[in-house]
């Protein structure tokens, strides 16, 4: 049997970069995707994996440095997975994202946009509002670990704080660890759900085994000490009860004042993680739609409410269409608190569309999609029982973006009129986009 020879290092000039910070070394044969090395920049590395149409490879040294490359904040970029463009600027990030976006749409949706928008910017540091940390009892050092797991590895960071954590939660990972390592279920606590809301911070901590009244008393005092909504949950997210304070004021919210809209949420439950952004991307995406008094709007993925609500107080009539009984829920509660009666929901699985539904055909001119990462492909495939005029699309996925795009262009006869990124997560690999057709 032949001896597998032994790789060496390589040396090349980077020919791209994807949007998740791999660097590409097109070259003969196979292409390589070296992690961390940007477009211009000669390097060496050594491959590490080897798949079928590329290879990845470990960045070994930078011989010569693309002007983009900056210093990281973090102490633990590299290692951490929560991040993997810190090495690289905030202007070239963004472009780094448009590039894909305008690649995916050519590649795979076999279109471009007619007009390109500014990139919507906002915070990059101290923006994200909704994690789940991970929480392990290492005895071999000594301590319990809480953060985000590693890069490369199924292990949880050796962190102190977070730099896109919101604050106060940032440099809340130090007090956690200390928490978590007193309490005598430490082993059986896998993780903690951060919620940063306007009114308030909660922490949702799932316990494997219940809590001694020492550990609920150990809980209650840090949610003291730290002005903090403390949750247990013991089981699904049905499970999730308050610990502490026994009696809040009101439910977790955030506003978006421009529409006088007032949205609550659960502790554990989905909401854009940039609330900045988010105030922007709705501003946005309600300019792009332009909706007015004798529109009826049809809000699909609407989730809480998040652009249903803020529609509604410029559309004549809206209907938000979700998957999940406990969302549609949590939106109508939504609705009758902010006053709003010319918006309703309805409960339905946009993955089985067929469109022979008959809310699908009832005159709405306008429609919002704001999918999951998977897409929409099956209500896009439907668009023709709708017979919308215009159609804004936000995306968390340039590929499925991109394939549904190609189905509205190239099948249903919609012109790509504009499309831009959302800087909804700086310094990571995730990309938020939004497009809008006309017909």
């Amino acid at each position: 049997m032949a001896r597998r020879r032994r790789r060496e290092p390589e040396t090349a000039r980077i020919d791209s970069c994807t949007h998740d910070g791999r660097g590409i070394v097109a070259g003969e044969g196979k292409k390589v995707f070296v992690a961390g090395a940007l477009e211009g920049e000669q390097v060496r590395y050594l491959r590490r994996k080897s798949r079928r149409n590329y290879d990845e490879a470990e960045l070994l040294e930078i011989l010569d440095a693309s002007p983009h490359r900056i210093a990281a904040r973090c102490a633990v970029f590299g290692r951490c997975g929560g991040c993997a463009l810190q090495h690289v600027s905030d202007v070239q990030q963004r472009q780094i994202k448009f590039q894909a976006l305008k690649d995916n749409l050519q590649r795979i949706g076999q279109i471009t946009s007619e007009r390109w928008l500014e990139p919507m910017i906002g915070p990059v540091w101290n923006y994200r509002r909704r994690a789940r940390l991970a929480v392990k009892d290492v005895q071999a050092k000594g301590r319990v670990l809480v953060g985000f797991r590693e890069r490369h590895a199924p292990y949880i960071t050796d962190m102190h704080r977070c730099e896109v954590l919101a604050e106060p939660v940032d440099s809340m990972i130090d007090p956690l660890s200390e928490l978590i390592g007193g309490l005598s279920i430490r082993a059986r606590l896998p993780q903690v759900e951060v919620a940063v809301a306007d009114n308030a911070v909660a922490l949702v901590f799932r316990v494997l085994d219940e809590p001694t009244a020492e550990d609920t008393a150990l809980l209650r005092d840090f949610g003291a000490d730290h002005e903090l909504r403390i949750y247990l949950q013991p089981g699904g997210l049905e499970s999730i009860t308050l610990l502490y304070p026994e009696s809040p004021a009101d439910a977790l919210y955030y506003d978006l004042a421009e529409f006088d809209v007032r949205i609550a949420f659960d502790a554990a439950g989905f909401v854009q993680v940039n609330s900045e952004i988010n105030r922007r991307m709705v501003h946005q995406a309600i300019e792009l739609l332009d909706p007015g008094p004798a529109d009826r709007v049809l809000d699909l993925y609407c989730g809480i409410g998040n652009f249903s609500l803020p529609l509604a107080r410029r559309a004549g009539t809206v209907l938000g269409v979700e998957g999940e009984a406990v969302l549609v829920e949590a939106a109508t509660q939504n609705a009758a608190s902010n006053g709003l009666h010319n918006v309703s929901f309805r409960q339905a699985d946009l993955s089985a569309i067929d469109g022979s539904e008959t809310w699908l055909r009832e005159g709405w001119n306008k429609v919002l999609l704001d999918p999951a990462r998977s897409g929409a492909a099956e209500i896009v495939a439907a668009m023709k029982s709708i017979g919308a005029e215009r159609i804004v699309y936000v995306s968390c996925h340039p590929g499925t973006l991109a394939r549904d795009a190609g189905t509205l262009v190239n099948d249903h006869g919609y012109r790509c009129e504009a499309a831009g990124i959302i800087d909804m997560f700086p310094h990571t690999a995730h990309m938020e986009s939004i497009a809008v057709f006309n017909k």
